[in-house]
């Protein structure tokens, strides 16, 4: 992997986030550890975005496409963002964060993620990726993600009941993709954990934990240029769109055999020259593909970055349902959930 900085490194950005899953959570209204067990306490809860994203670089843009995991009522499509005409990210996880009791929203992601930006300048004692030249530090990338950590943290600071988040489990991500000026065509996976630590009684103090930032794209030098793909939560994921034309999936075999274009564009692919693919090209074929193995009535978004053109829509997220006051869709999930409804931290298969 052609990293900006060294392939491969794990970026650990000093700092503490908070970043609240699909939860919803108990606020103690006293921080006394007596009071704590007996006040009485503030649900809040969260909507997880949750389904597969897959990008494609391919002849002078970059393509992504979304599909959602509809595990949950209130579960929404993973959204692309535009953060610049040269950079989108998508939001995985938890991102909308509501207090039923104040009728009020704590915090909308990706609605706040073109404005949160850390004033995080890097110096001698600053994260890097790799020992890289100056200016190749991946520090936009870096400010991106340390804002939404300082954001979130206002929020997962007032968390202090137990939640069984797998440790395996992110509790959020970022997918970032753009242009980089002077480098190229780039991808980033930027991950949120939880730690919590018992205090008294059933009182926690949570933090979210330091996101750590991995580079997906560019691969390294002689590896495969091809489908780049994501899936949350990650637990019991269904096969990659790239396995399932190594597999022959039928499903997809109806595409790759519907058009001659569309039979190159699957060659393409699975030959590792995704670069070759013109990208109006690309974007019929990822569309018919992902429509292929969608789930039932689950909900599509497809964005691109021209080279020169820029950020565009093929086909924009569709609306959120909003009750009045910014209250959460009726069916949206708690943790504090006796009516038996599944947890989107303790899914069920």
């Amino acid at each position: 992997m052609q990293s900006r900085a060294r392939a491969g490194i794990w970026l650990i950005v000093v700092g503490c986030l908070g970043l609240l899953a699909v939860l919803a959570l108990p606020l103690p209204r006293s921080a006394s550890a007596q009071e704590t067990s007996e006040a009485p306490r503030e649900e809040i809860v969260a909507n997880l975005s949750a389904g597969r994203v897959v990008i494609a670089v391919v002849k002078n843009a970059i393509l992504v496409g979304t599909v959602e995991n509809p595990i949950e009522a209130a579960t929404r499509p993973p959204t692309p963002v535009q953060l610049s005409s040269e950079r989108m990210a998508i939001t995985l996880g938890a991102m909308d964060w509501f207090s039923p009791s104040t009728n009020q929203m704590l915090a909308e992601i990706d609605v706040e993620l073109p404005h949160l930006r850390s004033s995080f300048v890097p110096g001698a004692q600053s994260p890097h990726l790799g020992q890289a030249q100056a200016g190749d530090q991946a520090t936009d990338i870096e400010q991106i993600g340390r804002g939404v950590l300082q954001r979130l943290d206002q929020v997962a600071s007032g968390l202090h009941s137990n939640i069984n988040l797998p440790s395996s489990e992110p509790l959020a991500e970022l997918i970032i993709a753009d242009y980089m000026t002077g480098y190229g065509p780039e991808v980033w996976q930027v991950t949120f954990g939880l730690d919590q630590q018992p205090e008294q009684g059933d009182y926690w103090d949570t933090r979210v934990t330091t996101p750590q930032y991995l580079q997906f794209y560019p691969p390294e030098k002689g590896q495969p240029h091809t489908l780049v793909e994501f899936d949350y939560p990650p637990k019991n994921a269904p096969p990659t769109l790239l396995e399932l034309l190594r597999q022959n999936d039928p499903r997809l075999q109806k595409v790759v055999a519907s058009d001659p274009a569309m039979a190159e564009v699957a060659n393409l692919l699975l030959k590792g020259d995704s670069k070759k693919i013109k990208a109006q090209d690309g974007v019929q074929f990822l569309r018919a593909a992902l429509a292929a193995i969608a789930p039932p009535n689950a909900r599509q978004t497809f964005a691109t970055i021209g080279e020169e053109s820029g950020f565009a829509w093929v086909l924009p997220p569709p609306p959120e349902p909003k009750a009045p006051g910014g209250q959460r869709p009726p069916g949206a999930p708690s943790l504090l959930h006796p009516s038996g409804a599944p947890s989107l931290l303790k899914k069920t298969n």
